[in-house]
């Protein structure tokens, strides 16, 4: 499969219709079984190259993504990161907790004068965080966001890794608490930790003492949840 490079058009485009710091936001960990949803808000200089080998954080390696984070954040003429915790989530849902930690990355970022942000249009969203953009899978197709999208995903496995040292039966060090196999099997044999997402189909039969299937196939959603997640690999 062809790697898809990012490009600078729609910065350049803002750029010539006067628009001066604008932000690419991302978010990463929404179909996770455990820990917050983490998201980025990064502006890059468009008089200096691209960094060569930015694009969409899930098509690098760990090695690749902690190289390019450092590049980055050293190039960067502004950061924010923003993060909604698991109690958040369970709150909110998981759809307006990750809303939530887009609006916190943009905030710390600081002033700006347009975001662009991957995936879907967000009601209601410009009122909190200005004119914006949002472009489908942009964080494949668009340099900046591209950018955010590698900062974000450094920044929540690094925050994985250390919880794993905490609660190492998981293997959130590998699979940044997404549900693996191996991670239902923990669940399964350990129980619920404070930061596993109770909401979550695979989380709540455990916690209810249900028989986990431990195939390849979906989980239905329970009652009430809005996002199921599926038995998946590693990102």
């Amino acid at each position: 499969m062809a790697v898809i490079v990012p490009t600078r058009r729609v910065e350049r485009q803002l750029a010539r219709d006067g628009y001066g710091v604008v932000l690419g936001a991302d978010e990463v960990g929404v179909a996770s079984a455990a820990g917050p949803v983490v998201a980025a808000a990064v502006a890059m200089p468009l008089h200096r190259r691209p960094i060569s080998g930015v694009r969409d954080s899930k098509t690098l390696s760990a090695r690749q993504r902690e190289r390019l984070c450092q590049q980055i954040l050293r190039r960067a003429t502004a950061v924010g990161i923003g993060a909604a915790s698991v109690a958040e989530i369970e709150r909110l849902n998981i759809y307006h907790a990750t809303v939530l930690a887009m609006r916190r990355a943009i905030r710390r970022a600081g002033q700006h004068d347009f975001v662009i942000v991957d995936g879907l249009r967000i009601t209601g969203f410009e009122q909190h965080v200005g004119p914006y953009r949002a472009i489908v899978d942009g964080d494949a197709l668009c340099y900046v966001v591209s950018c955010a999208s590698i900062v974000a995903k450094v920044t929540r496995d690094r925050l994985m890794n250390r919880l794993a040292v905490r609660y190492p039966a998981f293997g959130w060090e590998r699979n940044a608490g997404y549900a693996t196999p191996h991670h239902r099997l923990a669940l399964a044999e350990t129980g619920v930790t404070p930061h596993h997402r109770r909401t979550f189909i695979t989380v709540r039969r455990v916690e209810h003492g249900e028989q986990l299937n431990m195939g390849i196939s979906s989980d239905a959603p329970a009652p009430g949840v809005l996002l199921s997640e599926p038995v998946v690999a590693a990102p």
